[in-house]
C-alpha cells in the first residue's frame, strides 16, 4: 500500500516537475545544476552555462561574520540529512514524537555557550532562531526559496523566503516559517511561526555597510507529559497501538514562546579613499521574550497548587549596544577594539513573601554589564585565525577568551584549532522562577559562574574527516528532580529544582566521517564517541552515536532526472537520558531509566529535475518489527512508522 502511495505521487508530480523546468529553461534559467552548499555548510564548484546572463556564483548568502556561499540547488546526501523542521543535519539530536517539539541532545559537543545570563528555557529554543541563524542576501535577481515538508498529522511545514537586490547597493529579504501537526498522542499539538525581514546595504565604494533584521518567533505546544504507563506503549497490544488510547500526565496543558528582536550591524570607514584606515563598528540588538505554561487543571505531579487554574508568565527583555574601532592592514591582518553594554530586565507581576511577611522571592531581575575587548583576525596564503578576549568592567565577574586558527592544504584537505576559555554568568531561569505551583518559586542569589574550558580539533581531508573535543567544565548548573531523593519510589512526583556542581567534569569526544564510493553506490558512514569523567551522573550522554546511510544515485530520462535512494541506519547505545519538564521548558537529570541501544531504520527516495528537488522518506519503518522500547526521554516515545513527503523548489527570476 504504502510503496503505491509512494510511486502513485512520484508518477503524479513527474509531468509537473518537467513542464515547469522546461518554461523556467525558456525563460533563461540563469544558473547550472551544480553550485554551492548554503544548507549544510559545505562548498562545491559553481560551473555556470556559458551564455547565462547570471552566473550561480552571483547568488549569495553571506553570514553575519561575512562568510559567503551560494544558492544550493544541488541533490546530495547532505540535503537529505538537512530535509527537515530545522532545516540542518541533526545528527546528535533525538526528535521528540511530534514535528516542532523539543530535542533531546545526546552530542553534547552540540552546546554553544555565551558569557552572559541568557534567558533559559533552553529546551524550547531549538527552532528559535538566533542572530548568528540569520543570512543577508546579494542577488543578480529575484530569488524564492520555498521549503515544504508533511508533518505526522493535519499539517504541514512551509517555509517561504523571497529576496530581491532593488539595486546593486541594496538587498532586501521577506521570509515566513510556520507549523502546525497534531501529533498522535492525546494533547500533542505543535503550532509554530517565524517571522523575518532582512536588509543589508552597502554604498558604491563600500565606506558604509550595513545589516539589519526583524523577527517575531512564536513556539506553542500542548504538552501532555509523557505516556502515563510505558507498559501499554512496549506492548503495543490493541488498542494501544492506535496511539490515541494511551494515557497521558497532561490533557490540557500548553507551553508558548514568543520573541522578537530587532537588530543592526553597521560600519563606518573614515579614509575614503584608503581601504587600510580606521572602520567605526556599531551593533545593537534589542530583544523580548516571554515563555508561558498554562494549565486550566492543575496536576498533582507538580506538588501542591496554590490556585485553581495555573498561568506562569515569564518575560524578558535585553538591549546590547557594541562600539568598537578597527585596522585591517593585508600585512598584519584585522585588530578591533571594542565595548559592549549589556541591560537586562527580567521579571514577573507578583512578590512571594515569606510567613513573616518579608520578601522571600523578588518579581524581577535586572542589570547592566559592561564589558571591553579585542578582537584580531589573520588571514593570508593558507593561514586563517581569530583571538578574542574580552573581560567585564562593571562588578560581574565576566570573562571569555576565543582563539582558533586554520590551515588549507588544498580545497579537500584542512586542520584547524580553537580553544576556549569562559566564565559564564548563570542563565536567569536557574536564579529565578515563580509558579503557580508552590514547589516551583526559587530565587538562587549565590550561583557561581560556570567556568568552561574548551579544546577542539578538526581534520578534514580527502580520505576521512574527524573532530575532536575535550571539555573542562566547573560549577556546571543543571536542573535535578527534588523528588528522586525525597521519595524514590514514587515515579509520578516531578519537583525540578536548579542545582549546581562543585566538582570538576571531564568531557572528551569524537566524531569520524567517511563516505565510500563505488559504481553508483555510496556508503557514508557518521559515528561518534564520548566519555564522561565525573564523580556523579551530572552530564550524561551516550558513549556511542552513528549513524550510517547506503545509497543508489543515478541519472535517467537523458540526465533530466536525478535520482538518489537508500536506508539510514542510526542508533546510540543506552544511557540515562535526561528528561523533559514542560512547566520549566526545561530538561532535567534522571537515574531512573535508561534508552537507547535500539534502531532506527530510514528508507528514502529523493530526486531532482533543475531547481526542483522532491522527497519521500518511510521514517523508522522497523518500528513494527525491532520492538516498541523506543523513546526520546524516559517516558517520551520517539516516532512509530511513518510515510512523508517533502519539496525545496528555486525560483531564479
Amino acid at each position: 500500500m504504502y510503496k503505491k502511495f509512494i510511486l502513485g505521487c512520484f508518477f503524479f508530480f513527474l509531468p509537473f516537475m518537467v513542464f515547469s523546468q522546461v518554461l523556467q529553461k525558456r525563460d533563461s534559467l540563469r544558473a547550472k545544476d551544480t553550485t554551492s552548499v548554503s544548507r549544510n555548510n559545505r562548498t562545491t564548484a559553481v560551473p555556470t552555462v556559458s551564455d547565462s546572463i547570471a552566473t550561480i556564483d552571483m547568488y549569495k548568502i553571506i553570514s553575519i561574520e561575512r562568510d559567503t556561499t551560494y544558492v544550493d540547488t544541488s541533490l546530495t546526501i547532505q540535503n537529505e540529512y538537512a530535509e527537515n523542521y530545522l532545516c540542518k543535519d541533526i545528527f546528535g539530536l533525538l526528535p521528540f514524537h511530534n514535528i516542532g517539539q523539543t530535542y533531546n541532545t545526546l552530542d553534547y559537543g552540540l552546546n554553544d555557550y555565551t558569557p552572559f545570563p541568557e534567558f533559559g528555557f533552553r529546551a524550547k529554543h531549538f527552532a528559535y532562531m538566533e542572530v548568528e541563524d540569520i543570512n543577508y542576501y546579494h542577488v543578480a535577481t529575484p530569488f524564492t526559496d520555498l521549503f515544504y515538508r508533511s508533518v505526522l498529522e493535519q499539517g504541514q511545514i512551509l517555509d517561504a523566503s523571497v529576496t530581491v537586490n532593488t539595486s546593486d547597493n541594496l538587498n532586501l529579504t521577506v521570509g515566513y516559517k510556520g507549523l502546525r501537526s497534531i501529533g498522535k498522542y492525546i494533547n500533542s499539538l505543535s503550532s509554530n511561526g517565524n517571522f523575518r525581514l532582512i536588509t543589508s546595504y552597502n554604498t558604491t565604494d563600500r565606506r558604509y555597510i550595513l545589516k539589519l533584521h526583524m523577527t517575531a518567533q512564536d513556539f506553542s505546544n500542548q504538552e501532555n507529559g509523557g505516556i502515563v504507563n510505558t507498559a501499554d506503549f512496549e506492548s503495543s497490544e490493541p488498542p494501544f497501538d492506535e496511539r490515541a488510547r494511551l494515557e497521558v500526565y497532561f490533557n490540557d496543558a500548553y507551553s508558548l514562546l514568543k520573541g522578537n528582536r530587532y537588530f543592526i550591524d553597521h560600519t563606518f570607514r573614515l579614509n575614503k579613499s584608503n581601504p587600510n584606515s580606521i572602520v567605526l563598528h556599531h551593533r545593537f540588538n534589542y530583544e523580548h521574550k516571554l515563555f508561558e505554561y498554562t494549565q486550566p487543571t492543575p496536576s498533582a505531579r507538580f506538588g501542591r497548587a496554590l490556585t485553581s487554574s495555573i498561568y506562569d508568565k515569564t518575560r524578558y527583555n535585553r538591549m546590547y549596544n557594541m562600539f568598537g574601532a578597527a585596522y585591517s592592514n593585508k600585512t598584519i591582518g584585522d585588530i578591533e577594539f571594542y565595548i559592549e553594554d549589556y541591560n537586562y530586565n527580567y521579571y514577573y507581576n507578583s512578590i512571594v513573601l515569606n510567613p513573616e511577611g518579608g520578601i522571600a522571592i523578588p518579581n524581577s531581575l535586572s542589570d547592566r554589564i559592561n564589558t571591553y575587548g579585542a578582537r584580531y583576525s589573520y588571514q593570508k596564503d593558507k593561514w586563517k585565525g581569530s583571538v578574542l578576549l574580552s573581560n567585564s568592567i562593571t562588578d560581574q565577574s565576566l570573562a571569555n577568551i576565543d582563539a582558533s586558527a586554520r590551515y588549507t592544504f588544498d580545497e579537500k584537505n584542512s586542520v584547524s584549532l580553537r580553544y576556549q576559555n569562559m566564565n559564564k554568568l548563570p542563565n536567569l531561569n536557574f536564579r529565578l522562577f515563580q509558579s503557580d505551583y508552590e514547589n516551583y518559586n526559587w530565587y538562587e542569589k549565590d550561583l557561581k559562574n560556570e567556568k568552561i574550558n574548551n579544546f577542539e580539533v578538526e581534520a578534514k581531508t580527502k580520505w576521512v574527516s574527524a573532530s575532536l573535543q575535550y571539555s573542562i567544565l566547573k560549577d556546571h548548573l543543571y536542573f535535578f528532580n527534588e523528588a528522586d531523593n525525597t521519595n524514590p519510589a514514587d515515579i509520578d512526583s516531578l519537583l525540578v529544582k536548579p542545582e549546581q556542581y562543585d566538582n570538576t567534569i571531564n568531557y572528551l569526544s569524537l566524531k569520524v566521517n567517511k563516505e565510500f564510493k563505488f559504481w553508483k553506490l555510496a556508503l557514508d558512514n557518521t559515528v561518534l564517541y564520548q566519555q564522561v569523567d565525573q564523580s556523579h551522573k551530572i552530564l550524561n550522554v551516550p558513549e556511542f552515536v552513528t549513524r550510517n546511510t547506503l545509497y543508489f544515485s543515478d541519472h535517467f530520462f537523458k540526465k533530466a532526472l536525478y535520482l538518489q535512494t537508500g536506508f539510514t541506519f542510526q542508533y546510540f547505545t543506552s544511557y540515562y537520558a535526561n528528561d523533559y519538564n514542560p512547566l520549566i521548558g526545561e530538561f532535567y537529570i534522571q537515574e531512573k531509566k535508561k534508552i537507547g541501544d535500539y534502531p532506527l531504520i530510514d528508507f528514502f527516495i529523493n530526486a531532482k529535475i533543475q531547481t526542483f528537488r522532491v522527497f519521500f522518506k518511510a521514517e523508522h519503518f522497523n518500528s513494527n518489527f525491532t520492538g516498541y522500547d523506543y523513546y526520546a526521554a524516559p517516558n517520551q516515545p520517539y516516532r512509530d512508522f511513518t510515510i512523508r513527503f517533502g519539496v525545496i523548489w528555486d525560483f531564479f527570476t
